[in-house]
């Protein structure tokens, strides 16, 4: 096992770019579990099988379930999520996914990596930990409700605070956003079931063209955000896909219209969801045809808690400086993460972590074109060894 600091950052630099090489989706992390689990019995850090492809390992304590009561300092944990998304991998790079139509493309392999990077150092130092930690290796965060899944399973057992952060490719690079309350927008999805009459391309009249009416509903759907809301207001309604399989000479019988909102709190998932209804049954009527609307909630907004959000931008500050606190974005951004289910459980902070160091295009997180920072794995590792207070390298 390494024993100082370049090594461990070194090993989880090659770590991660395996991972990287074998993503796999939500719930299917068999192998991404097993790495992990094996790293873990080589470093001698105690474990256990959570949420079914999850992991939840401990230091610095006899079990989790020990309190912070007994001890000077709380009993925290550092998350890092694991699944990949169904992307056709384009980067070209040497450690490019294996798997075809399977990828990495928002950088979960560098957060375990991390979290593994930080199990290997607090190991090295484990008898200077002043109370327990526990590491979540969770699964199924793309919309897989993994960490639900990873409460339910017990992964809060005896744990005071939680900690977790996300690589941001429109960050500069080793800037750091975490806002007191809310960090990222919740989010949901709507599908729009049009049904129509369908026949021959040359008899329009006798048809009730569904395609037609749903090109309208995309349009007067963007009227939500520009015309039914106000304009302090953050939301986004997004139209994603639309299906109507036919033939040059075939008007479709039906047509399915896809697509996500992005709210900041339950009030305006209520106010974006009934003016979906509303639109689409006034629209539909105009077009003589039927909209059946299905809303899918997935993630609520991730919100800090204050003190928290503190001790991390203070330890971002302490070891980079008050200039890394200056990240430029508007926040609350409106992608989404399921760690809000450890917020509203216990206290803790979700970070943004610029990756952008000009080094190469700032491709988005979810692009085919993206790929993990490798220079963040020990930035992020000095601060998770900080907020449990164990000695920095």
């Amino acid at each position: 096992m390494a024993n100082n600091w370049s090594e461990v950052i070194t090993q989880a630099t090659v770590l991660r770019r395996q991972l990287h090489q074998q993503p796999e989706l939500s719930w299917e992390e068999e192998h991404t579990a097993l790495v992990v689990r094996q790293r873990l019995d080589h470093l001698g850090i105690r474990w256990r099988p959570c949420a079914r492809t999850g992991t939840v390992a401990w230091l610095g304590g006899a079990h989790a379930s020990i309190r912070s009561s007994d001890t000077l300092s709380p009993h925290i944990a550092l998350r890092g999520d694991m699944d990949a998304l169904p992307i056709q991998e384009q980067t070209g790079v040497a450690w490019q996914s294996r798997q075809d139509g399977c990828m990495h493309a928002c950088g979960h392999d560098g957060h375990s990596a991390t979290l593994l990077a930080t199990a290997h150092w607090l190991k090295l130092n484990e008898t200077a930990l002043p109370a327990p930690v526990t590491l979540v290796f969770q699964p199924a965060e793309e919309g897989g409700h993994g960490a639900k899944a990873m409460i339910d399973d017990g992964a809060l057992e005896g744990v005071d605070a939680i900690f977790g952060w996300h690589n941001w490719p429109a960050i500069p690079f080793g800037h750091l956003a975490c806002p007191n309350g809310i960090v990222m927008c919740g989010n949901g999805t709507f599908q729009i079931r049009v049904s129509g009459r369908g026949g021959h391309a040359s008899q329009p009249e006798l048809c009730r063209d569904p395609v037609l009416a749903a090109s309208a509903l995309v349009m007067a759907l963007q009227q939500i955000v520009s015309r039914r809301l106000a304009p302090q207001q953050a939301a986004v309604v997004s139209v994603t896909s639309i299906e109507a399989v036919s033939a040059p000479t075939v008007i479709a019988q039906n047509a399915v219209i896809s697509g996500s909102i992005r709210v900041p709190d339950s009030a305006t998932r209520l106010q974006v969801n009934s003016l979906i209804d509303e639109i689409c049954q006034h629209t539909a009527a105009g077009y003589g045809v039927a909209a059946e609307v299905d809303h899918q909630p997935r993630y609520e907004a991730t919100i800090n808690h204050p003190e928290q959000a503190r001790q991390m931008r203070q330890g971002w500050e302490q070891l980079f400086g008050a200039q890394a606190l200056e990240h430029g974005v508007r926040l609350p951004i409106m992608a989404s993460e399921d760690f809000s289910y450890y917020l509203n459980e216990i206290p803790g902070a979700f970070a943004l972590v610029g990756s952008d160091d000009g080094s190469a295009p700032a491709w988005p997180c979810h692009s085919p074109h993206y790929d993990f920072n490798d220079r963040l794995i020990e930035q992020v590792t000095r601060l998770y060894a900080r907020l449990v207070h164990a000695p920095q390298p």
